[in-house]
């Protein structure tokens, strides 16, 4: 392929972010769960909680790990690819990017350590509060990246430098008040419980398949499915207003997950199309459901939801400083984003509905079927997670700040797409290695299940601390 700077630039920022926020949503989910945990042992003083609150801190402790170095990554990124784009936005970002530096990651690292070298030196009650820090400081950390990613979807709360051309923040309230911060950071804080209870379901249900410690596993399977489906119920709520209002904000990224070139009201939603994802090609739709695009778009049965040609004309007027470019993004990976990650919920909730069904009847523990889709159904919440972003992200092309800068506007004027290239074949191969490695390491941790029950607290200490030390 005939690929140019800018495809090359978006292509390893696309790697490298992906990649980092596999870990993000494992991080917070099992933050918190291990938190909960760790509750549990302090309210009953039972040691198969301490047990099942080490074993899953150790999942996390690599989750943790692998996030805070791929994460670092990004940092490389702006500098190389997109050094225009962070001139543009420094006044902005500073504040958030600051406050996510200065307390969420500090206060998250801190209280990891605390947390971590804790078990036989604090006080139990004092222990238990550093894991709900940790879990707080990732939390926390989300909030301030969220609220800086949702600027660039619908600027707010920002003055122009009438001598410079750029954007200034002008309020802090208006920025974490922001519409699409709101329902966007609610979205990946509910995404991030089903990574954490598909994890502990999944985990758990490779153990109880072996018939390894039937009622250790048995109560996270239990908490990882309940966990799980009541996530992923809510992100249909969180899901609809979030819709409502990218109709509201960013009208083309709804029209093209769609591929509706056309204006239409009622709009129906296809669950299959062939073809029509450009203009001179004919569409085939497999399958409608009547008006279920009006209510995703715009919360009403017979809502208008308007076409990428006409948005694409408003555009142009606009913005006419830009020609007569297109708005329109890739149209093929907007439509199928937004299914893979719809159908993937749909199965994360069927998996979950059936976990409950065979809780009511006593056999969770002895359902073989069951067990191999839930070990295998951990996918599911990366899959849907993935096309989430993917759905986000290419939607708002071809702006990099909606409205304000092209994306062809932000890139570095001092690399080159050679340079570019060679960094992102690099980055994918040394992705590929840790990536081998990490699950890996996370598999074996999984399969070797928690600490005997007689442990030494020594040999208790190095087993949790080897989930770092491979």
């Amino acid at each position: 392929m005939d690929l140019s700077h800018l495809d090359l630039a978006r292509a390893q920022f696309a790697t490298t972010t992906i990649y980092h926020f596999f870990f993000v949503p494992v991080t917070i989910g099992l933050g918190l769960l291990v938190a909960v945990l760790h509750t549990q042992w302090y309210r009953t003083g039972a040691d198969d909680y301490r047990r099942l609150t080490r074993f899953f801190g150790g999942l996390m402790l690599l989750s943790i790990a692998v996030g805070v170095v791929t994460g670092l990554v990004q940092e490389f990124q702006f500098g190389m690819d997109w050094s225009a784009y962070s001139r543009f936005v420094g006044d902005v970002f500073g504040a958030p990017l600051a406050m996510e530096g200065l307390a969420a990651f500090f206060l998250e690292s801190t209280f990891l350590g605390l947390w971590l070298f804790g078990w036989h030196v604090l006080p139990r009650g004092v222990h238990l509060v550093t894991a709900w820090l940790v879990a707080l400081g990732s939390i926390l950390s989300a909030l301030f990246i969220l609220a800086a990613n949702s600027w660039m979807q619908h600027p707010v709360g920002y003055t122009t430098d009438p001598a410079t051309g750029r954007p200034q923040l002008s309020s802090v309230g208006e920025l974490f008040t922001n519409p699409v911060f709101v329902w966007g950071y609610l979205h990946v804080i509910a995404a991030a419980l089903v990574y954490g209870g598909a994890i502990l379901l999944a985990v758990s249900a490779w153990h109880l398949r072996r018939r390894n410690e039937v009622s250790l596993f048995h109560r996270t399977a239990k908490l990882g499915a309940w966990v799980m489906l009541i996530a992923v119920v809510l992100q249909f709520r969180i899901g609809g207003q979030l819709g409502q209002n990218e109709t509201q904000f960013q009208p083309m990224k709804v029209a093209a997950m769609e591929a509706n070139w056309q204006t239409c009201q009622p709009c129906s939603f296809s669950l299959f199309q062939i073809g029509g994802y450009n203009t001179d090609e004919p569409a085939t739709k497999i399958i409608e459901i009547p008006h279920l695009l009006s209510l995703l778009a715009t919360g009403t049965w017979d809502g208008q939801v308007l076409g990428m040609d006409q948005v694409n004309a408003q555009y142009q007027q606009q913005f006419p400083q830009n020609g007569n470019m297109s708005y329109v993004p890739n149209v093929f990976i907007q439509y199928w984003a937004m299914r893979v990650m719809a159908y993937f919920a749909g199965l994360v909730v069927l998996l979950g509905l059936w976990a409950l069904w065979l809780l009511w009847r006593r056999k969770l523990d002895t359902s073989r079927l069951f067990l191999w889709c839930a070990t295998w159904g951990v996918i599911a919440p990366f899959l849907m997670g993935t096309a989430g972003w993917v759905l986000t992200e290419n939607g708002r092309q071809p702006w990099i700040v909606q409205g304000l800068m092209l994306t062809s506007t932000g890139l570095s004027t001092s690399s080159s797409a050679l340079q570019v290239g060679i960094s992102l074949t690099i980055f994918v191969l040394l992705y590929l290695a840790l990536g081998i490695v990490v699950l890996t390491l996370m598999l074996r941790h999984a399969r070797r299940g928690p600490e005997p029950e007689a442990a030494d607290e020594d040999e208790a200490d190095e087993s949790l601390v080897s989930a770092l030390t491979y």
